[in-house]
């Protein structure tokens, strides 16, 4: 299974969670992500960074200046590349042939 498997079959078992099909097995808490220091650790734009997550370039912004935090997959995806920077760009690549 890649990553991107894994986050699917991860969004599907939370949306049978939500409707109550199956028991949470465990509950994960992420520390909010200093996305500006991430950015910069990359080396990358806002605008940059906000297309290979999917998200605006005002999310980023929002994120940066702690008006909001990031939550669920965003900040699970967060981690990931705080703690593997070279994840940034197979999940940017990948996003550019979606």
């Amino acid at each position: 299974m890649n990553i991107f498997e894994d986050l699917k079959e991860s969004l599907d078992q939370a949306i049978e969670i939500q409707q109550g099909r199956i028991e949470v097995a465990r509950v994960a808490r992420f520390e909010v992500a200093d996305v500006k220091a991430i950015r910069a650790t990359l080396k990358v734009s806002q605008r940059e960074f906000a297309q290979a997550l999917g998200t605006s370039v005002d999310t980023i912004k929002s994120w940066e200046t702690k008006r909001r935090n990031p939550t669920g997959l965003a900040a699970n995806v967060l981690a990931v590349i705080k703690n593997n920077p070279s994840f940034y760009k197979e999940l940017s690549t990948h996003h550019q042939t979606v």
